[in-house]
């Protein structure tokens, strides 16, 4: 396949696609209805407000409304009283019982949990491929000398594994605040009716863990109206701050490309030649990970502002639909995420061949005087600003400076000379030297790199463990519900 048509098949579907289109099938609204209402018969069955026989032919009659929706083209719509009118045709009048201490408000709360929760869990999974990418190719590059940049202006040496795992810390921060925004969300509204339950002994507990819920929310008046926005606007919030250094990462791959002879580069396959330019190669995938970034970050803030400024009661600011596609936004964006860090293309001699045409080791020659002779820090400083200076309006690169020179210099900015061997000084101007001899907590040096990178690997490990584990509970809960749902349903 041409390599235009690889790029195309690549981005295309990713840019295609609706946000938040799920297909018509499982997992939409219609099916979280029908699980509420399984639920709902099982406890008003076991608590008494149902008798068993009348309880076991709503779940037959549920069972028939919902096998009836399955079919192709159905209407599979999400509002109760419409599911109730179908369910009245096939169960008898009696089937409306099955509302009991309920409210299409509660109801409504509960199955747009059920859909957030699923939806967070789906976003989680996809962050973890780029976090698996940047550990894998920071693990190439412990030894890599890269620039690192302050100001725009290049500023002191690193290693790529270095930066690369300061971009996989904040996807680990992601995380976190995913697992906390999902304790908080997978709580159970059902139970709690309109605003102030009912006059009926609706036991909320067993709803909730009939739904997988590890809770319920127990202010009735909270469950409904006050927590359905938090809890989007926590979600929002969390895929908004990752967007922020998802685009930091795309902006800083983006300006290799200002360099005719750049040391990092994507993989061909993920750029696109120029319509009328033979020579440009243009970065396409890096271009739509920075537009997507931008987009979750901007769908993050409409749903804050659909919440915004609302009379608690409202109907507007509790819609889940925008969330929803902030989060598939997000999926989108891990994905790209993982493929433009898979498909970078590293250049170690070109980079530190960068590193040393500048004077970005300056502050190791600072910290040498200071180290061997007891210079102090500003004195040095000094003295490595000087040299700067010097090199820069000779046309010299650091290395290329001579020990006469780097004597004179010292002597005519103090009036004494160089109170250390030359050879420390130009150990001092060595990009690989200076990385290697870092001491502190989380630097560049290999050792500590290597150690951030096995330690990293673990946590990736634990957050697959948190993933499973949490559906694995939801999975047992539905299998649950399913065989008690089941068992009241033979029973008719």
């Amino acid at each position: 396949m041409p390599r235009i048509c690889r790029l195309a098949a690549f981005i295309v579907p990713l840019a295609l696609v609706p946000a938040g289109a799920a297909a018509q099938g499982e997992r939409d609204d219609f099916h979280h209805l029908g699980q509420i209402n399984k639920a709902s018969i099982v406890m008003l069955t076991e608590v008494g407000l149902v008798p068993e026989p009348l309880g076991a032919a709503i779940a037959a009659g549920i069972a028939q409304v919902v096998a009836e929706q399955d079919a192709p083209g159905s209407r599979r719509s999400s509002d109760y009283l419409v599911f109730e009118e179908r369910l009245v045709e096939a169960a008898g009048r009696g089937a409306s019982r099955l509302h009991t201490g309920r409210s299409r408000q509660d109801i409504g709360s509960t199955f747009r949990r059920l859909s957030l929760r699923e939806a967070l869990l789906a976003t989680y999974e996809a962050l973890l491929a780029p976090r698996e990418a940047l550990l894998a190719l920071a693990d190439e590059h412990t030894g890599t000398i890269i620039p690192g940049y302050t100001h725009g202006v290049q500023a002191q040496p690193t290693s790529l594994a270095h930066y690369l795992l300061a971009f996989a810390a904040a996807l680990e921060r992601d995380a976190s605040r995913l697992e906390e925004a999902y304790a908080r969300l997978n709580r159970s509204p059902l139970g709690a009716a309109a605003l102030g339950t009912s006059g009926f002994p609706i036991d909320r507990n067993r709803l909730a863990e009939l739904l997988g819920f590890d809770g319920v929310l127990e202010n009735s008046y909270d469950a409904n109206h006050i927590s359905s926005v938090d809890s989007k606007t926590e979600l929002a919030s969390s895929l908004a701050i990752s967007a922020i250094a998802v685009g930091q990462f795309s902006e800083d791959v983006q300006v290799q490309y200002h360099d005719p002879a750049p040391w990092l580069l994507l993989d061909r396959s993920l750029t696109g030649i120029s319509s009328i330019m033979p020579q440009k190669r243009n970065p396409i995938a890096l271009e739509r990970l920075r537009q997507v970034a931008s987009t979750v970050l901007g769908d993050a803030q409409t749903v804050f502002l659909t919440a915004h400024n609302t009379s608690t009661g409202m109907i507007d600011y509790r819609g889940a639909d925008q969330i929803l596609e902030t989060a598939e936004k997000a999926r989108e964006m891990y994905r790209l995420y993982a493929a433009v860090v898979g498909g970078l293309e590293v250049d170690p001699a070109r980079s530190l061949a960068e590193v040393d045409a500048d004077y970005a080791t300056m502050t190791e020659v600072a910290d040498t005087l200071l180290r061997h002779a007891d210079i102090p820090f500003r004195e040095g400083h000094h003295y490595a600003s000087e040299l700067t200076e010097y090199g820069r309006a000779h046309g010299k690169r650091p290395k290329e400076l001579s020990a006469e020179e780097l004597l004179h210099v010292y002597e005519e900015t103090y009036g004494e000379p160089l109170p250390v061997g030359v050879d420390r000084i130009r150990e001092a101007l060595d990009p690989e030297q200076m990385v290697a001899g870092r001491r502190g907590l989380g630097g560049p040096q290999p050792a500590e790199t290597r150690r951030m990178l096995r330690e990293g690997r673990g946590r990736l490990d634990a957050s697959r463990g948190w993933l499973e584990a949490t559906r694995g509970a939801l999975l047992e809960a539905e299998s649950a519900l399913e065989g008690s749902f089941t068992a009241l349903a033979a029973a008719k």
